[in-house]
């Protein structure tokens, strides 16, 4: 099994579900205020808000839960080990003590308020890329900040470039599969050996994954620059977005449940 084939950052899950039939403009208006929340949240009932419009989300994807997780794979070892350093470097009362290390009830919970809002962030972010594709994720970045152009804001060629950054991350990851295994063929792995090797092995990996993403950025521009390609100049649209009454019922949720959150937090 290939070692990067968990990881579904920036990669679309087909489907036909109600969360991938929204407007993406919706989903992307739909982010910063569960950002909001989730980041506001200090009670047990701004918690609660703050997860049910992901967690509600997460149902009507109807993309299964193992998807989610081997996304999170390799974050779970961050989240573990941020739990930890909470633990042993925040003071107040003592829960658990071996030797030098003193793990605090204040920071045992704070770590675990941290894990509740990196998982919500990611698991938000993971939604919007897994149930919508690049080309409507640049049509509805493109709408949004259309008003900012009127101050020079390229808004085209900005959306473009975030883009295809989050498309060519899966190509990225796959690039660098084929090289590793190349160099374990030749006797060379970054998973074995003292730190030494393994930093020379990473460079040797490195360099020619930089190598290859240079060559497929040429590649992409002179295909780009062969099909006439020149922005959004005297171009129109193919597709045509239309909020939908489910895209207002869901903004509405999300703002609802930033306004608990906020409520709950201040008073």
């Amino acid at each position: 099994m290939s070692l990067f084939s968990n990881i579904t950052v920036g990669q679309y899950y087909p489907g036909d579900s109600i969360m991938h039939r929204m407007d993406p403009r919706a989903k992307l208006l739909a982010m910063p205020l569960i950002m909001a929340a989730v980041l506001l949240a200090n009670q047990s009932l701004s918690y609660i808000a703050g997860a049910t419009p992901v967690l509600l989300a997460l149902v009507l994807a109807k993309v299964p839960l193992s998807a989610f997780l081997r996304g999170m794979k390799f974050l779970w070892l961050i989240l573990i080990i941020s739990l930890i350093l909470q633990s042993i470097s925040y003071p107040g009362e003592t829960l658990w003590q071996w030797s030098i290390f003193t793990v605090s009830r204040e920071g045992f919970f704070l770590g675990l308020r941290l894990i509740y809002r990196l998982s919500l962030l990611i698991l938000s972010t993971m939604l919007i890329t897994m149930t919508t594709t690049p080309v409507n994720l640049t049509g509805a970045m493109e709408k949004l900040l259309h008003p900012f152009k009127t101050i020079g804001l390229p808004v085209h060629e900005l959306a473009m470039m975030l883009t295809i950054a989050l498309r060519f991350i899966p190509t990225l990851l796959e690039e660098a599969e084929i090289i590793m295994k190349a160099q374990q063929s030749r006797g060379g792995s970054i998973a074995t050996g003292n730190l030494g090797q393994r930093l020379k092995a990473s460079v040797a990996l490195l360099v020619p994954l930089l190598a290859s993403s240079l060559r497929r950025a040429d590649e992409l521009a002179v295909a780009m620059d062969a099909r006439c390609y020149r922005g959004d100049q005297g171009r129109t649209s193919l597709k045509q977005y239309r909020y939908k009454p489910f895209d207002f019922l869901i903004l509405l949720l999300v703002f609802a449940a930033l306004v608990t959150v906020s409520f709950d937090r201040w008073t």
